[in-house]
């Protein structure tokens, strides 16, 4: 069995999720408390700390107490890895995609020589 690193599947875990991806986006346009974060996505304290918890561990998002607020920003996490093996997952497709195009060329090229 072939084993991934457990930082992609931090990395793809993370960004499965519609809230974490909009809060990244959030947080592109500047840091935001996690009291605002959970305001703006209508969901409670709880569920958006879990959110930010799970990109967190990722390194999405960094957070940092100020005095009784949390601050969210953006991590240090680039996802350069993460577009490595989706680069190589297409080139593959596409060697996939390419080779099955060869094949219907063959047999078309058969069934027009049948005729």
């Amino acid at each position: 069995m072939v084993h991934y690193s457990s930082h992609l599947d931090d990395a793809f875990g993370a960004l499965s999720d519609a809230t974490r991806r909009g809060v990244l986006l959030q947080l592109g346009e500047g840091d935001a408390s996690i009291s605002t974060l959970a305001e703006r996505f209508r969901m409670t304290l709880t569920g958006m700390k879990k959110h930010v918890a799970v990109l967190e561990r990722a390194g999405l998002v960094t957070t940092e107490k100020v005095g009784r607020v949390r601050v969210c920003r953006l991590g240090p996490h680039r996802l350069d890895a993460e577009r490595a093996w989706l680069d190589g997952y297409r080139k593959l497709l596409d060697e996939r995609f390419d080779a099955l195009e060869e094949v219907v060329r063959e047999l078309e090229r058969k069934e027009d020589d049948r005729c």
